[in-house]
């Protein structure tokens, strides 16, 4: 976790000009990053990333944080590091129990859906990883089945 912090700080120092001798990443910065690595986690989870599946990734983070196009590319590189680094979920989401409020991880796993449904079909893998963190985030099964089921809706929708 220690090495995981340094290079978010490294990163958060040179794209959002942070004050490189702070010992603590905001609220915002960890949420960022968090959001990222499990948006990018969806795409991997059927083995076959797609476009349509990185165009709702960006979309996503587009749409939750107002982030320039160079710093939006830092951050999906950094989480793609940190997600090959990291040997699992729990990272990132202990930082959303951490920071997240209910609300914000109805939204996070509202994302991670839209991501799974992008290419046109949910794959198992996708569902059992959206699955996994809903569980760890301690969100309700109830939100987690009528947020797949809005996503899936939205999908067929014209």
């Amino acid at each position: 976790m220690h090495t995981m912090l340094v290079s978010i700080k490294q990163f958060f120092s040179t794209y959002l000009e942070i004050d490189k001798n702070e010992n603590t990443l905001n609220e915002e910065q960890i949420i960022q990053l968090a959001t990222a690595a499990l948006l990018i986690e969806v795409t991997k989870a059927d083995f076959e990333l797609t476009k349509d599946e990185s165009n709702a990734v960006l979309s996503a983070l587009r749409n939750c944080f107002e982030l320039d196009p160079v710093t939006l590319d830092s951050l999906l590189k950094l989480a793609e590091q940190e997600l090959h680094h990291s040997s699992s979920l729990y990272q990132f989401t202990r930082m959303i129990n951490d920071y997240y409020s209910y609300d914000q991880k109805l939204e996070l796993i509202s994302c991670m859906w839209q991501v799974a449904y992008a290419d046109g079909d949910l794959d198992k893998y996708e569902e059992h990883l959206i699955r996994k963190v809903a569980e760890l985030i301690y969100l309700s099964h109830k939100d987690f089945i009528r947020l797949k089921l809005a996503a899936g809706n939205q999908d067929r929708d014209p």
